[in-house]
């Protein structure tokens, strides 16, 4: 029974969840509990397999009446199986960091040689690099020496404030390690088997990162030199692999209707959200793991 359990709450948690959260408009007014709480269903699908790994052979063992030595036996090969899924998921993190850190070091590389010095010395910041291009486009290279990147394009369509908006923002990703979020979402999501993966919280958890960052620039310019930056920027360019790209503006559009001089946190939805993030991560655990593993226990000698 705890093995069905935990296998409903994992399928639940990883297609039905994300769908539902996914469309929801409230993670718009608290962000940050928004991305605690997909961390957590993300973590709870894990655990919830990893449960029915260890729980099922050793429940269908314990029911056909079988020896203490087979039970002993199956409860071995079950937290070999997990070890491997625990180190499928360890492979795929590191896989996606190292690739990330490869490609950033390489961007790194060919923005300060194309940098337009004489262009940014004015705006401030030491790692601004400035590129030539009419395309208004902003961005950010994480990592120990990061780098802010704006295009000419940028310069000539904003105004000083827009920019101060821009830089406020591309800042609040790096000082905030949001691509260590990003990076750890697409780890999973590549680790997961297609059936049962979605990528739902990518894109999502890529919104309300934007969402997160746009709340630090509004709170160091204001709300209308961010909005105007907003409408005249290109697409952001993705802090991780395997994000889409948003063609019809929908993001876009969201971050715009949120920025209302009259948006405030909603501190019951983060507090909702909160409890909610504990909630699946120590409920199943007490209710259905420790139960479970008491019987377990019992098949080993003491």
């Amino acid at each position: 029974m705890t093995a069905l359990l935990l296998g409903a709450l994992g399928l639940t948690l990883s297609l039905v969840v994300p769908n539902a959260l996914a469309k929801a408009r409230w993670p718009d007014r608290a962000p940050v509990a928004a991305v605690l709480l997909w961390q957590s269903i993300t973590l709870s699908a894990v655990l919830s397999a990893l449960g029915v790994v260890l729980a099922a052979p050793e429940e269908v063992t314990r029911a056909a009446g079988s020896s203490k030595p087979v039970t002993e036996a199956v409860l071995i090969g079950a937290m070999a199986v997990a070890a491997l899924i625990i180190l499928r998921l360890l492979i795929s993190l590191a896989g996606v960091s190292r690739r990330s850190r490869a490609r950033r070091a390489r961007h790194r590389l060919l923005v300060d040689l194309l940098d337009r010095a004489e262009q940014r010395r004015e705006l401030g910041p030491e790692n601004l690099r400035v590129l030539d291009g009419p395309l208004p486009l902003a961005y950010c290279v994480p990592g120990r020496e990061p780098r802010v990147v704006l295009s000419h394009g940028v310069l000539q369509v904003l105004d000083r404030p827009q920019i101060d908006a821009v830089l406020a923002h591309e800042q609040a990703h790096l000082r905030h390690r949001h691509e260590v979020v990003m990076e750890s979402f697409t780890a999973f999501y590549r680790a997961v088997p297609r059936p049962l993966r979605s990528r739902k919280p990518l894109d999502a958890v890529h919104l309300l990162l934007e969402m997160i960052s746009d709340d630090v620039a509004r709170r160091v310019v204001g709300a209308e030199p961010l909005r105007c930056a907003l409408e005249q920027l290109s697409d952001p360019v993705p802090l991780a692999e395997d994000v889409k790209t948003d063609p019809r503006g929908d993001a876009r559009r969201r971050r715009l209707d949120r920025l209302d001089e009259s948006h405030t946190p909603s501190v019951a939805l983060n507090a909702l959200a909160g409890v909610a993030a504990a909630g699946l991560l120590v409920l199943p655990t007490v209710i259905l793991v420790l139960p479970w593993l008491d019987r377990a226990l019992d098949a080993w000698p003491l």
